[in-house]
């Protein structure tokens, strides 16, 4: 896969979770009485990794450029889940109606929270990993990768929660909690494969410069 390819396939990757994250959205998931969370925590965290990878590889400008690219993809899926829900349901397949609205009917208040906590969030993410990256002289992968993480993690998590559940749901702080510790767990796990993303680029330009070297 050239460089190229890896970039287009990254930024499919990050445009396809999104989409699926605010599928899943309204989902909530209770692994215990006090440990609730949406069914879309676990495919949102891919983005921050995906973002990480993006700006490690390719640069501070093409992160942004994918944060943008996944947004205008929120839009458009938004705008197409719309879209479908107005079209008229065949007289034989009503209760396919109910059933697409449960899943795909976002509410305007979905739409705002996710698109707020997005934005934020991953424009923190890339900004605070530059940041490290300067500060260690490029050294410590790990450190701008998990705290950068760490930090966007925790914006993105109290910003969509306090929009889409507010007045809705009790215990709103358990509920931030609960995500922003599993969110936390699978930075931590997700960290070898940003190096085997990060690592195995950096193989491929040490050959390429050994190749140049060798006489023609």
């Amino acid at each position: 896969m050239s460089k190229d390819q890896k970039l287009i396939f990254l930024n499919v990757i990050f445009a396809t979770s999104l989409v699926i994250a605010n599928v899943l959205a309204g989902k909530l998931v209770a692994f215990s009485e006090n440990f609730v969370v949406p069914a879309a925590v676990v495919v949102y965290a891919v983005t921050f990794l995906i973002t990480d990878i993006v700006h490690e590889e390719y640069g501070k400008k093409q992160a942004k450029q994918t944060i943008l690219f996944g947004f205008c993809a929120q839009i458009f899926a938004s705008i197409m889940i719309y879209l479908g829900y107005l079209l008229p349901v065949a007289p034989f397949a009503q209760e396919s109606q109910s059933a697409y609205e449960t899943l795909l009917g976002q509410n305007a208040r979905f739409v705002l929270a996710s698109a707020a906590a997005y934005l934020t969030s991953q424009y923190i993410d890339v900004f605070v990993f530059s940041t490290i990256k300067k500060m260690t002289k490029n050294r410590l992968k790990w450190l701008r990768n998990n705290l950068s993480t760490a930090t966007s993690q925790f914006f993105d998590t109290s910003i969509f929660i306090t929009i889409a559940f507010i007045g809705t749901v009790p215990n709103i702080w358990v509920m931030i909690l609960s995500q922003y510790v599993i969110k936390l767990t699978i930075a931590a796990i997700d960290t070898p494969l940003f190096y085997l993303f990060t690592r195995k680029h950096r193989r491929e330009q040490t050959q390429q410069v050994e190749e140049e070297k060798q006489p023609a």
